[in-house]
């Protein structure tokens, strides 16, 4: 059977039409170009090309041949490119998932446009997921990887899982605009401690939940839940409405809604983590591509 260099040794003299100028193209002597081209023609059983001490001229398969020994070459190497760029991550399909408040913070878009940049040929699956299942997803392969809100607390999760920390975001309360403390620089959360709240569901957002009940038994008050909503966005709709108080990330001060005022915490506890998650062990070259592309947003967003 003929191999690849015996393709490009005929391509040469096809092209060329003589053995001398394509034995120079190709750096090596004339005698062992002209016994491949023969073994090629013996493997075919075909004459590809007449010659004489003048004149290479193509024959009709000849012509058909170098049509199809090009097509051959092309296809090797665009496989090669394709291999290459697989084994390096910029190649194949990568499935990510990121809780809702992620999508406010800037580690996320620049991250999707960076890997967009750098892995053109990566097909990327996105999909909205809260953190604790997010960590079981990874696991079972049904996502790659998640920008998720908490390192796992599930000594099974820790050990299958890496958990790299992007940032630790402070945590602001959010006020209906015409609230006493409105305005201020910074609040204790101590000095809410008589206003009703308004939380998601903790079997939704756990993080966020449990975060704002250290907070409050950290300040000696437990927090009064006058509402739930299932989306941060309803949180605030609520506080512009006065049904309560909020606590969101501060990410999520990019939404202007008429009615509500951000203020900082000044609590040092009041953050929220942000952390891309995937396995531990035996990551595929398009994760390691996107946690390179993670830690590159991550300087850029100056984290």
């Amino acid at each position: 059977m003929f191999d690849f260099r015996q393709l490009r040794y005929f391509i040469a003299v096809a092209e060329e039409l003589s053995f001398t100028r394509a034995a120079q193209r190709l750096h090596l002597s004339q005698p062992p170009l002209s016994q491949q081209i023969q073994a090629l023609e013996q493997d075919l059983g075909v004459r590809l090309l007449e010659r004489d001490k003048r004149n290479v001229t193509l024959t009709a398969p000849g012509r058909l041949f170098l049509d199809q020994a090009r097509q051959i070459l092309a296809m090797a190497d665009e496989a090669r490119t394709q291999v290459a760029e697989a084994a390096a991550g910029f190649s194949g399909h990568l499935k990510l998932a990121y809780t809702v408040s992620v999508s406010f913070h800037p580690a996320l878009p620049q991250t999707l446009l960076r890997l967009g940049q750098n892995a053109p040929n990566v097909r990327v699956w996105l999909s909205e997921m809260y953190t604790q299942p997010q960590f079981s997803a990874i696991r079972n392969g049904q996502i790659d990887v998640g920008f998720v809100r908490d390192v796992p607390t599930h000594e099974d999760d820790a050990q299958a899982l890496r958990v790299d920390v992007i940032d630790r975001e402070p945590l602001l309360l959010a006020l209906p605009e015409g609230h006493r403390l409105a305005g201020r620089q910074s609040v204790e959360l101590g000095e809410v401690a008589g206003d009703p709240f308004v939380v998601q569901p903790r079997e939704l957002a756990a993080t966020l939940y449990d975060r704002l009940l250290r907070l409050a038994a950290k300040a000696s008050f437990h927090p009064v839940i006058r509402q739930h909503a299932q989306q941060l966005n309803g949180l605030l709709a609520l506080v512009a409405a006065g049904v309560g108080l909020a606590l969101i990330p501060a990410s999520m001060q990019v939404v202007k809604l008429a009615g509500v005022s951000y203020v900082p915490l000044a609590d040092p506890d009041a953050y929220l983590v942000l952390a891309v998650a995937s396995l531990a062990e035996n990551p595929s070259p398009v994760v390691l591509q996107c946690l390179e592309t993670v830690a590159a947003a991550k300087v850029a967003i100056g984290l």
